[in-house]
């Protein structure tokens, strides 16, 4: 068997794939190692033999997927992790992995552990897959000979013994700052409903206004802003006649008016404007319509709402958002991306204009648009290799992770040139994302396995695993605590920023069961992309200090 797998190397990978990943779904005590799991598998399989490995350009594309579909995604929330509170965040963050990767070069120089094992033990502390990818590509293209292969393995071992502790001493560090604290969710939940995360179900009632004059002599838009509403008005029903809201609308007497929001902000609308009515005019469909519709087209993606002027052009208004599995209120400057489905109404006269206008195409929001891709993916490889001087005559480069990244970022802030749509649907971009993942892990994981095995036999693992759960740990530690305690950010916000300093989404998962609400992922995809490009650069500083 061992020959056979040697000899068909893609035989190998789709057995370290099927094999690796459903393992890492299974969860034990609220956490499991998800994908990550293929790495371990894959470690398992290269210690059998040295020549049990993938070849080279089947991790290499891996990491070229993975790290461009991130970049593409996180482009818009990293632009705006620099507004409100989050270049606080972020600053918090980097001040946080820089003392984890000074700490990591006193223990490396204090121990004499090599350069490759104490940045491969930074990336495994820190769960950065593409820190790893950094560390193997800066590697590749400074060192060359005989003993290359060797070299490489040595950052993969480092990373794949501190992994582990890298998830479960997060969580720990997490579940330690919920008991001293006494924590409460919900209400920190309820403070932070002007963050715009769906913290609760959306629901669609009528309300029936009864309140006079107090609701009946200001605009909607004032009445909404003044009161701090978080809600989307639909239709209005008056003498038996049906309009759609309008910001600039005044409310009468006897109207019945349709309101999009959570159940907690529409009783404080009904309790402001009158009462809940028993008609549900949103059922109508005698002279309005609704309908969900996929943004499949490129003339939709990548504009804001208010820029797409529905309104005045279809007499039309989009009243939810369902983006992935989250469903949000729209606003004005919420970009649309393809994949979205948005749900619209208007004139029933109206709705098949509106539909090729959006596209509603399925079939498009699931294939990928070969040459925006490619040519993305190439500028990124070629930013990757071109050398940047630096004081002191050292020369830096992006690397095959950093290079990727940097383009994604900038183009997926940028979203579109013309007609060409740089971001991918979502559901093409999870799958790519998914992809590269697992064969980037494969491919480390079964070309580092022997050189893993020799490390555990020779005695050094154990000290490299007991460092890596100091430094997680700590590290975490220290973060909740000057976050929490010196900076005032809310508990549930702030483990989601944790999340993205571990850049770690088994440790979203597990922030997102303990508060029971989506604002932790306000706080991760706000330090993400910052996270991960420090990480990146922490690496390549490790390296040339411990040489």
């Amino acid at each position: 068997m061992t020959k056979i797998l040697m000899e068909n190397p893609l035989l190998l990978l789709f057995l370290v794939a099927g094999i690796g990943y459903p393992l890492g779904r299974i969860r034990i005590r609220g956490s499991s190692f998800g994908v990550a799991a293929v790495l371990f598998v894959g470690l398992a399989f290269g210690a059998l033999d040295p020549a049990m490995k993938l070849p080279e350009v089947i991790y290499m594309l891996g990491l070229s997927l993975f790290i461009y579909t991130i970049g593409l995604s996180g482009g818009p929330a990293f632009l705006a992790s620099f507004k409100r509170q989050g270049l606080r965040y972020n600053l918090l963050v980097v001040g946080i992995l820089t003392v984890c990767a000074a700490v990591v070069a006193g223990v490396g120089k204090f121990l004499h552990l090599k350069s490759t094992i104490a940045a491969g033990l930074f990336a495994g502390s820190l769960t950065s897959t593409p820190a790893l990818a950094a560390i193997l590509d800066t590697l590749k293209h400074n060192y060359s000979g005989s003993g290359l292969e060797d070299l490489l393995a040595e950052p993969v071992v480092g990373y794949s013994l501190c992994y582990p502790m890298g998830v479960i001493g997060t969580v720990l560090a997490i579940s330690l700052a919920q008991r001293l604290w006494r924590i409460n969710f919900s209400s920190e939940a309820k403070q932070l409903r002007d963050l715009g995360a769906p913290t609760e179900p959306l629901k669609n009632f009528t309300i029936q206004v009864t309140r006079a004059p107090i609701c009946c002599t200001k605009p909607l838009e004032d009445i909404r802003r003044e009161q701090g509403w978080d809600v989307i008005f639909g239709r209005i029903k008056r003498a038996g006649q049906f309009q759609l809201a309008t910001m600039e609308d005044k409310l009468l007497v006897g109207d019945l008016i349709t309101v999009v929001g959570s159940a907690g902000e529409i009783e404080r609308a009904a309790a402001y404007l009158g009462e809940r009515s028993k008609e549900e005019i949103d059922l109508d469909r005698s002279e309005f319509d609704f309908r969900r519709i996929f943004v499949s087209s490129p003339q939709v993606a990548g504009r804001r709402i208010r820029d797409l002027n529905l309104r005045k052009r279809f007499g039309a208004v989009i009243t939810r958002v369902r983006r992935g599995d989250d469903e949000f209120l729209p606003n004005g400057d919420l970009v649309l991306e393809l994949g979205d489905r948005v749900r619209v109404v208007t004139h029933h006269d109206n709705m098949k204009a509106v539909t090729r206008y959006f596209g509603d195409s399925y079939r498009a929001v699931s294939e990928v648009d070969i040459l925006t891709f490619s040519s993305g993916l190439a500028l990124g490889l070629l930013l990757g290799i071109v050398p940047i001087p630096l004081p002191g005559g050292i020369t830096f480069k992006f690397g095959f992770a950093g290079g990727p990244l940097v383009v994604a970022l900038i183009l997926g802030t940028i979203g579109y040139s013309g007609k060409m749509v740089w971001n991918l649907p979502y559901s093409a971009n999870m799958t790519l994302r998914q992809i590269g993942m697992v064969l980037f892990l494969a491919g480390v994981g079964t070309r580092a396995g022997y050189s893993f095995l020799s490390t555990f036999i020779k005695g050094g693992g154990l000290l490299i695993f007991g460092t890596g759960i100091v430094i997680t740990f700590t590290a975490s530690l220290l973060a909740l605590w000057i976050g929490y305690r010196l900076l005032k950010i809310p508990m549930t916000l702030l483990i989601g920023i944790i999340a993205g300093l571990q850049t770690q989404t088994a440790v979203l998962g597990y922030a997102l069961d303990q508060t029971r609400n989506d604002l932790p992922n306000i706080g991760f995809a706000s330090v993400y992309p910052a996270a991960t490009i420090y990480k990146i650069i922490c690496v390549q500083v490790l390296l040339a200090v411990l040489a």
